[in-house]
């Protein structure tokens, strides 16, 4: 990672968007805060990523778990090390002001995706761990409405395994009944995040378009993530939700820069950083240049991109059928929970 990123330094110290680094990888972490990190995202698959990576870093913090944990046990064990441990490192940006700082995200079984009480039991446990810590559930219904149980308590709640409009819309309405509620109840709300996945939402629909449509082009593939969630942003200022939007799989540095002081939390993953690095001023913000509309238009032709971008385009029941939730589950669950449940320890 470069470590004198001017983007980074511009849109951290200029805007209202604050960066977190995509990755548990140490190394990488220090360079990060130097370029305004304030926060990490993980997931199962970066927990088992950073892991594998320095098995000689992680080898003394992990000595002490019991050898013969298993299961689901055994995984949230390690989750929490590298949690933890992470969460220690973002001391120095914590400021008490600013809930966007300081926090580090622990995400639920991604075999448990449609169990309400399986989701809602995993977080409850991982939030004794750190006030600091942010519960990361996934956009299914049964994610959402274990959502609003968590920020009504006051937690950090960040909403992911989420591409569209409908799944960040019906998360934004969840959170702002959970602040609510702990408000009405004398309880400070705590962070409160709705992600879009832009980049992993593009993967999808440039698969679809291959097979299917003869009229959008690459172009406007690698603008349907944006398109998705530049439209989230202005409903969610109309409705007044306080959650913040978080675009993360970002697949290059347009997610970044179209996004550009949007009152958001980007989440940017090291070869994301890199390709900003790499970008020369001036820069400017662009949160309110819209996708041109002639890509709109053809990106509408095909019905799974309508299901990402109108407000309707689907139903909560659906959220976790679509194309992107399935994809990305499944390498949560093979990619990152398996290789935990695997991991040697002790």
């Amino acid at each position: 990672m470069k470590e004198n990123n001017e983007f980074l330094r511009w849109m951290t110290s200029t805007t209202d968007s604050v960066y977190w680094h995509d990755s548990a990888i140490i190394d990488e972490l220090e360079i990060a805060l130097g370029n305004g990190a304030k926060g990490v995202t993980t997931n199962p698959f970066l927990v088992a990523s950073t892991l594998a990576a320095r098995p000689d870093y992680w080898a003394p913090l992990i000595a002490d778990v019991p050898a013969d944990l298993e299961g689901t046990e055994k995984v949230e064990e390690l989750v929490k090390r590298v949690t933890l441990h992470v969460k220690e490192a973002l001391d120095p940006v914590h400021d008490e002001a600013d809930v966007r700082t300081g926090r580090c995200c622990a995400q639920t079984n991604p075999n448990k995706t449609g169990d309400y009480e399986a989701v809602l039991a995993q977080a409850e446990r991982y939030a004794q761990w750190d006030p600091r810590v942010c519960l990361k559930v996934p956009a299914t219904k049964s994610g959402i409405r274990a959502a609003e149980e968590l920020s009504a308590k006051g937690y950090n709640v960040v909403v992911t395994v989420s591409f569209t409009v409908p799944q960040v819309l019906a998360t934004g309405a969840a959170l702002q009944r959970g602040i609510e509620r702990a408000r009405a109840a004398g309880i400070e709300p705590g962070l409160n995040v709705a992600v879009l996945m832009v980049g992993r939402l593009d993967d999808y629909l440039r698969d679809v378009a291959q097979d299917s449509s003869d009229v959008v082009t690459e172009s406007d593939i690698i603008q349907a993530g944006t398109a998705c969630i530049k439209r989230a942003y202005s409903i969610f200022a109309e409705r007044g939700y306080e959650a913040y939007l978080m675009p993360a799989g970002c697949r290059g540095a347009y997610h970044i820069t179209e996004l550009a002081g949007a009152t958001m939390i980007m989440s940017i993953a090291p070869k994301i950083a890199d390709a900003l690095g790499e970008l020369e001023g001036p820069f400017e913000e662009r949160i309110d240049v819209p996708v041109d509309e002639d890509v709109i238009d053809r990106l509408m032709t095909m019905p799974e991109f309508r299901k990402a971008y109108e407000v309707d385009g689907m139903t909560p029941e659906e959220f976790i059928t679509f194309g992107s939730t399935n994809r990305t589950t499944d390498q949560f669950i093979n990619d990152g929970w398996a290789p935990l449940l695997a991991a040697t320890i002790g």
